[in-house]
């Protein structure tokens, strides 16, 4: 009976919890904010002391249509009477061929795309790179400074940022080359970018020796830098002009986050593979390559897959978001509530000196916090805005190289008084963290 209550308590404790947490889980795995989440809906969170908390970061990006919707409820409690796991490879089912049918759609407009499944984003830029070797039977990878592309060894690789993804974790995979990312705020423009490209061919790697390009059209974890259109589509002349793939990483960007299904579609442009995970599968792991057909044929029979790769109930969720984002028009709905959230955060700039910059694309929004003399990032301010927004009731997590942009990240499904009350906390923690009161 003693055992009973004890475990009782230290289920209904975050202190308790978090305490455990430390004994058991090592510290490589970080947790951002000192709370353990018992239940969800929509765009909210309450932990196991029963608080509320308007949820900004989705899971990081894996929410576009909230918590525990009910139409992802539905169908995956469908499949699991059904199939939970066969594995694609030994015997086919109809959600994975359902689901690569209506990507393939939507990714090439027409054109012959195919589609296939793995679980975790890093793995789907693994295999998109492995496409593009054996498409181009080259061995070059380019990627970008601030980029990230997983914890994977080669995802680690591609990600352009050294503390804590690449620490002592090498050697690693050798042929990949990095340049610097578009970022009007520390004036590194568009063209300081081309011109590295091609100090890079001169010096680095022969274009003829380069399979692909990996991009993300908006930097998630770099910063939320978007990749201007006239960036993008210069990329695309220029790997077309040499016979290299361009790979665009929509693992975070993807599904509506940015006010398009797709980021690369405010560029007009058609890249050669793109990655896809997070919200595709509306909190359960999926992740796929969506490609061109003749890129996607190159690896042999066999080449392609693992274990639970577009498993069962993964892709029953899949294919729920894609009808919930059509039906409820939420990529609509992101561009409404980034311009709200936009326009919101330009007015708390013109209030709070620490704010620098204020950049996004759809409701895909992020400031940068600095020291109002010296105008460099500031870590710890923006550290100590993300602890006083976690005390009053908001969830928002940083990223950029130096730790010192706040991203928002909430479900595309959030309410306007939802938003309006995020950005009231914001302000609160804004104003508590600068001194503003106390």
């Amino acid at each position: 009976m003693q055992n009973v209550m004890a475990e009782q308590q230290l289920y209904s404790d975050n202190s308790l919890l978090l305490d455990a947490r430390e004994q058991h889980v090592p510290r490589g795995v970080v947790t951002a904010h000192p709370l353990v989440i018992e239940r969800a809906k929509g765009s909210e969170v309450w932990d196991v002391e029963g608080n509320r908390f308007l949820d900004f970061v989705g899971g990081i990006g894996v929410l576009n249509v909230g918590h525990n919707h009910p139409a992802v409820v539905n169908a995956v409690t469908k499949q699991l009477g059904l199939v939970s796991h066969a594995c694609f490879q030994v015997v086919a089912y109809p959600g994975y061929i359902e689901l690569a049918q209506r990507l393939n759609r939507l990714v090439g407009n027409g054109q012959p795309f195919k589609s296939v499944f793995f679980t975790s984003g890093a793995e789907a830029v693994e295999n998109a790179v492995k496409i593009a070797r054996a498409h181009t039977q080259r061995a070059g990878i380019i990627a970008f400074d601030g980029a990230f592309h997983g914890r994977t060894l080669l995802g680690c690789t591609l990600t352009g940022m050294s503390q804590p993804y690449k620490q002592n974790f090498g050697p690693f995979p050798g042929e990949v080359y990095r340049l610097p990312f578009p970022n009007a705020f520390y004036d590194v423009s568009d063209e300081d970018c081309l011109k590295a490209l091609d100090q890079l061919f001169a010096v680095q790697i022969a274009p003829e020796r380069v399979a692909a390009i990996i991009i993300e059209p908006v930097q998630g974890d770099g910063g939320f830098l978007p990749a201007g259109a006239d960036f993008m589509q210069a990329l695309r002349r220029i790997t077309e002009k040499h016979g290299i793939l361009l790979i665009c990483d929509e693992v975070q960007t993807g599904f509506g986050r940015t006010g398009r299904m797709f980021a690369f579609q405010h560029s007009e442009i058609v890249p050669d593979l793109i990655t896809v995970a997070k919200s595709l599968g509306g909190g359960l792991p999926i992740s796929g390559v969506v490609g061109k057909a003749a890129v996607m044929e190159a690896p042999l029979p066999g080449g392609l897959g693992g274990t639970y790769g577009g498993n069962a109930l993964g892709c029953a969720a899949a294919l729920a978001v894609l009808d919930v984002m059509e039906h409820d028009n939420l990529i609509s709905r992101s561009n409404r509530l980034g311009e709200k959230l936009n326009a919101h955060l330009h007015q708390l700039a013109q209030k709070y000196a620490c704010i620098g910059n204020v950049r996004g694309l759809g409701f895909m929004q992020a400031v940068e916090i600095i020291d109002f003399e010296t105008k460099r990032p500031d870590s710890m301010m923006t550290q100590k805005i993300l602890d006083c927004a976690c005390q009053e009731g908001l969830l928002l997590i940083k990223c950029g190289l130096d730790r010192s942009t706040i991203r928002f990240l909430a479900p595309l499904v959030t309410t306007d008084s939802q938003l309006e009350e995020a950005l009231h906390i914001f302000d609160i923690a804004l104003a508590r963290a600068s001194g503003r009161f106390e």
